[in-house]
């Protein structure tokens, strides 16, 4: 059905039926949704097309939809489906399926019909009511269409992480966080009387995985938005998705550089340091602290965009230094413990390496100081805070106390061990609402990331994503009690560039340590 012929069956509807007009059918409404949607949503897309005008159009489809409806429950399904139908008008325009040109032609088409008052029917739909009309219309108005993933009683966020494999665990605790803070939430209210809620979909890892994810949490699971994502290779192809979609991505537990583009991507926000300040800060450490020569520093990365990124920020951090010297690196494959070659290297290696930065994951990373430890007696391990802090101490304790002693570790949190305010209502919650599981950095992460949207959440009213963008974008000098100050900007989707150090002793236990 072409728009013309869609608004001419348009013009034979009503918000307001007369005492003898028929109820509208939700078959109807049903199939105008899958006609009137795209317009609407290709509209919206184009910066140049007054957004008034879209809402207009909005507002009296949802009179339409009111009427047809019989319940509740039938009123939300019918705007769950218009509001995929906008969804996939956007999604038109991004991929270059319909240009602005022809999505304003469209809507002009849409509001032309609108406007004339159909003179052979039971019911009007006009934008301009006679004073007849208007006399009968109700009181209260029904509000615009609620957003993909927001309900009368509910807010539903996705998450797209390894439910298997060598970042289960990591993956596992960031949810955790994420639900403690959400449920904290829930009780004291929820977000203007509705509840959060927080659905998972499993990519194992596997960027070939992650586009089938994020489709069924957006798309089947109608989320509102993303939280919490992990892997830089996965991240390097969920965002481009939420992106086209207009979907927020927010602070994902990852410091890559492609999640934080300069000027930033508006839908895009993060919560922790990017790798390369992390890799600053441990090469700085290494040189000026522990008097380390750079040709002695080596980088065992996985290879794969993560390793990349973190031997990318060790070879800017040696040019911040004027150090000229071309990083070592060892690398291994992605999403295996394959550290063999890593390791022939390094005791290959004609002149002795000191220290080795390590851009692994957990069981890699311990597999790696398990190979080297003794053949290369002193050798200095530091790794990035993507290892998973917990899981990675966890390995180590399992192959004894020398293998943990002095390992270094940088985190973007505060130590879970502190009596911070934020640490100490964390610890409270995480007790409450997961008895029997310890406080991990990796689930202090999702709970900070959490309690900041929630910040946010509660400012914006009505709940809409590019009004919650502004309010992200506005917000300075956050908070939490973290002992440092948290801040957003149009310019700056970052909110902290603080860098906390840990080293393990020899029971397993972080203990914080200066990096400068």
């Amino acid at each position: 059905m072409t728009v013309r012929w869609c608004v001419l069956l348009l013009a034979s509807c009503s918000f307001v039926p007369a005492a003898s007009a028929t109820a509208i059918s939700p078959d109807v409404v049903r199939d105008l949704s899958s006609r009137v949607g795209p317009v609407v949503g290709q509209a919206a897309t184009c910066r140049d097309i007054a957004q008034g005008r879209v809402q207009t159009v909005i507002d009296k489809f949802s009179e339409v939809i009111r009427h047809a409806s019989s319940s509740n429950g039938e009123r939300d399904g019918l705007i769950r489906s218009f509001n995929g139908y906008i969804a996939e008008g956007r999604g038109r325009v991004s991929s270059a399926l319909v240009n602005c040109q022809t999505a304003d032609r469209q809507l002009a088409e849409l509001e032309r019909s609108l406007t004339a008052q159909p003179t052979a029917t039971t019911l009007s739909f006009a934008l301009t009511p006679s004073s007849a009309a208007a006399a009968t219309q109700p009181t209260a108005n029904l509000p615009p269409p609620l957003p993909n993933g927001v309900t009368e009683t509910e807010i539903r966020f996705g998450i797209v992480i390894p439910f298997s494999g060598v970042r289960k665990e990591p993956a596992r605790q960031m949810k955790l966080g994420i639900d403690t803070a959400f449920n904290r939430a829930n009780d004291a209210g929820g977000i203007n009387g509705r509840k959060l809620r927080l659905i998972a979909a499993d990519d194992g890892y596997d960027p070939t995985r992650t586009l089938a994810a994020m489709a069924q949490l957006y798309e089947k699971d109608q989320v509102f938005g993303f939280i919490g994502n992990m892997g830089t290779a996965n991240g390097a192809v969920a965002i481009p998705y939420a992106l086209e979609r207009r979907a927020l991505f927010f602070a994902p537990n990852s410091g890559a550089s492609v999640l934080r583009r300069d000027p930033p991507d508006r839908y895009v926000f993060n919560y922790r340091a990017s790798y390369a300040e992390e890799t600053d800060a441990i090469v700085r450490y290494l040189i000026k602290v522990k008097r380390i020569p750079a040709k002695q520093i080596a980088v065992l990365a996985q290879d794969d965009a993560y390793g990349d990124d973190g031997a990318n920020g060790v070879a800017k951090a040696f040019r911040a230094l004027g150090i000229t010297d071309p990083i070592i690196r060892y690398s291994f494959p992605r999403a295996t413990l394959d550290v063999d070659e890593a390791v022939g290297k390094l005791k290959a290696q004609t002149k002795p390496i000191k220290a080795v930065i390590m851009i692994a994951t957990d069981r890699a990373a311990a597999k790696f100081i398990e190979k080297t430890h003794d053949a290369v007696p002193g050798l200095i391990y530091a790794s990035i805070s993507a290892v998973g802090s917990t899981s990675l101490a966890a390995e180590l304790k399992l192959l004894g106390a020398k293998y943990t002693n002095g390992v270094i570790v940088t985190q973007g949190v505060p130590s879970v061990a502190g009596h911070s305010s934020l640490v100490l209502e964390y610890k409270t919650a995480l007790e409450k609402y997961f008895p029997g599981e310890g406080p991990t950095y990796t689930s202090l992460e999702g709970f900070i990331s959490a309690s900041i949207l929630i910040q946010a959440l509660k400012q914006t009213t009505p709940l809409e994503t590019e009004r919650l963008v502004d309010t992200l974008e506005a917000m300075q000098s956050i908070d939490l009690g973290l002992g440092s100050k948290l801040s957003f900007g149009r310019a700056e989707h970052q909110a902290s560039h603080k860098i906390w150090g840990t080293a393990l002793d020899e029971s397993g236990t972080y203990q914080a340590i200066e990096l400068e």
